[in-house]
């Protein structure tokens, strides 16, 4: 598990250090044991830009801690008990950025959002001049397992993403490496849309 905890460690370690973390936001969670299912998630109310010992919580399939331990596991951490159990993803991330909770609100009425003709979009897997890549947007349910149930529903593989409506985005994928790089990849695309939708220009839906 000192494995898992130093990589959960490092992930939230540059995530603060890009601010992708305001107001204690936002929340990290590594697999320890894929049966039963076992992971590390942050705690609780932490700053994320210190560290401690108790910056992470070994839970359980249902989101419950292990054992006794300082602190409690993240208000979010059925969002990740849902990926855990219903793929085989070592990795889910869930921040919470401007770019991202703008994007949500502009295509929310969409129910998602697509891109295409990007070359970030092979940081995802796909190399096709044609590829494209959608984010399903959900309601930001206030119930957290009715939130989870929502977000249940668009966990389709051992990587993905979801988009909550001025909430944040969870992604997951099969490793600590690829999660980081998949999230790096959909922020730069959220950025970029925004940046493109302030100077007025025209998002081409097709590849040039």
């Amino acid at each position: 598990m000192f494995r898992e905890w130093h990589e959960l460690s490092e992930i939230k370690r540059e995530l603060a250090a890009r601010d992708w973390f305001p107001g204690t936001s936002g929340n990290l969670a590594i697999r320890t044991k894929l049966e039963p299912v076992e992971f590390l998630v942050t705690a609780s109310g932490k700053d994320k830009r210190k560290s401690s010992p108790d910056d992470f919580i070994l839970v359980d399939a249902v989101g419950q801690p292990t054992h006794p331990q300082a602190g409690k596991p993240s208000a979010e951490t059925l969002l990740h008990v849902e990926v855990f159990n219903r793929t085989n993803a070592g990795c889910s991330l869930h921040v919470h950025t401007i770019d991202n909770n703008v994007i949500s609100e502009l295509y929310a009425a969409e129910g998602e959002i697509r891109f295409t003709g990007q070359e970030i979009l092979k940081a995802l897997g796909y190399w096709e001049e044609t590829a494209e890549v959608f984010v399903p947007i959900i309601p930001n349910h206030a119930d957290i397992p009715t939130l989870a149930e929502a977000f249940a529903g668009h966990i389709n593989g051992d990587s993905g993403a979801v988009l909550i409506r001025n909430h944040g985005i969870t992604v997951w994928a099969k490793d600590a490496f690829e999660a980081k790089k998949q999230l790096e990849a959909y922020e730069f695309l959220f950025s970029y849309t925004v940046k493109l939708r302030l100077l007025g220009a025209t998002i081409k839906q097709s590849v040039i």
